[in-house]
């Protein structure tokens, strides 16, 4: 690989990039869990009244399910503008597509005024949001990694998965202020202020990310120079890699969503009876723990290795959960307050690493594509179908056990795929074979060889 890579990463390109991927995933994210949450609290009264609670809340969970289904397009379609034409181009495009349809969700009327056109609206807008995400994540990713000095890769790599719990921090920030206002502010047109911000949010981002340097490895034109088309590429030469990262977003994405978005319906339900103030005010505190422990967590990836903290923190989050539960249904708040902010510390340890860990899973030529495919395939999949397993299983059953032990199925993927993920270097030339590496210089990102 050309030495020209490593001669581009410093420290100070590194930290600019990852502050312009911080800053535009934190407002990628922040539109994505604003739609979240008012799926689990607003959506299914505004948009399905006529449904009962738990059909109603199904159908709410669909629409938001439509977005994961849309990621794997976004990740072929913005993959293959990052690998072709550059990461900048394809990060501002994901941007400002994901500002607008926020926006527009926050003008859209609800059944009561529209009728059937409210939910299909809600749904194309979803699409489009989607869509953003999908070739939103890998690039940011790879323009903080890329960038980044070889024993820091995870390090900087972390900077793109600060945004998720920043994003998070800002969403059930303003949805906790708004239910403290009353559930009649909320409902009547309080949950559309959160999606109406967005606006701010895009110039800010917009701005951010003009000024930042491109990514060394594209410089070098390593991107884009031996394939003609990035998909194809992926698929012929990437396709275990692949599998290996959908394995791996299992319980990065399907465990994340059970912990919040499932949890917040869950412990607002008439069944259970929290009052919505009490868990949004718990998932803000936790996303403000998440957000600080991200970047040591990445850090010691650098130290220990990357694939060490993922086991870490997989195992960790399917013990968290459990007790959580417990405390939601008996109404202990301050417990609530406690252990959610735990699981979502034992989250962080399979998020913190995992930008740089799937980054290093695919060759330099066509990486954007074989990256953004792989999580979004494995977002649908394990994201976007959980929620409503989940509400299956507790219908199903009648209890929260059975959504626990799937919690765990989860878990245990996500381990089988973080076991099998291969790591690559930007520094040293790239084999065509796939093997698991498990030693420890092998699992540190910063490792001389591959």
């Amino acid at each position: 690989m050309a030495i020209s890579t490593v001669q581009g990463s410093s420290h100070r390109r590194a930290l600019k990039s990852g502050f312009a991927a911080a800053v535009g995933t934190t407002i990628e994210w922040y539109d994505f869990y604003v739609y979240a949450i008012a799926a689990a609290l607003v959506f299914p009264t505004v948009f399905f009244p006529d449904l009962d609670r738990g059909l109603g809340t199904l159908a709410s969970f669909g629409t938001y399910a439509v977005a994961f289904f849309a990621r794997p397009l976004g990740g072929i379609l913005f993959g293959h503008i990052g690998d072709r034409f550059g990461r900048k181009p394809a990060l501002t495009s994901t941007l400002l597509l994901m500002g607008v349809a926020t926006v527009l969700v926050g003008c859209l009327p609800g059944y009561a005024t529209i009728g059937i056109m409210g939910p299909i609206l809600l749904i194309v807008l979803r699409v489009a949001q989607g869509l953003a995400v999908g070739g939103e994540w890998g690039g940011a990713s790879l323009l903080s990694v890329e960038s980044a000095p070889p024993k820091f890769k995870t390090f900087y790599g972390g900077f793109t998965q600060l945004g998720n719990p920043l994003g998070a921090l800002m969403s059930s920030g303003a949805f906790w202020i708004l239910a403290l206002m009353g559930d009649d502010v909320l409902m009547a047109w309080g949950w559309r202020l959160p999606f109406l911000f967005s606006f701010v949010l895009i110039g800010v981002g917009l701005w951010v990310r003009y000024r930042v340097e491109e990514s060394p490895v594209f410089e070098a034109k390593i991107e884009g120079q031996t394939q003609s088309t990035p998909l194809l590429f992926a698929i012929r030469n990437n396709w275990a890699p692949m599998l290996a990262g959908f394995c791996i977003v299992a319980i990065a994405s399907g465990g994340y969503v059970v912990a919040t978005t499932f949890v917040q319906n869950y412990a607002t339900s008439p069944e259970v009876g929290l009052a919505a103030a009490v868990i949004l005010g718990a998932m803000t505190v936790a996303s403000f723990v998440e957000a600080i422990v991200t970047l040591p967590l990445a850090l010691l990836g650098d130290k220990v290795g990357a694939k060490w903290i993922m086991y870490a923190g997989i195992s960790l989050s399917f013990v968290a959960v459990i007790p959580l539960v417990l405390f939601i249904e008996d109404h202990n708040v301050a417990m609530i307050y406690l252990f959610v902010s735990v699981l979502r510390l034992a989250l962080s340890g399979a998020w913190a690493p995992l930008s740089t860990l799937m980054a290093q899973m695919f060759r330099p030529q066509a990486r954007y594509t074989s990256m953004s495919l792989s999580y979004g395939v494995g977002a649908a999949v394990w994201g976007g179908l959980s929620p409503a397993i989940a509400t299956g299983l507790l219908t199903w059953t009648g209890n929260f056990w059975s959504v626990i032990w799937f919690f765990g199925f989860l878990a245990l993927i996500a381990l089988i795929g973080t076991y099998f993920a291969p790591q690559h270097s930007d520094e040293a030339p790239v084999t065509s074979s796939f093997k698991p590496r498990l030693d420890t210089a092998a699992v540190g990102v910063g490792a001389s060889t591959r």
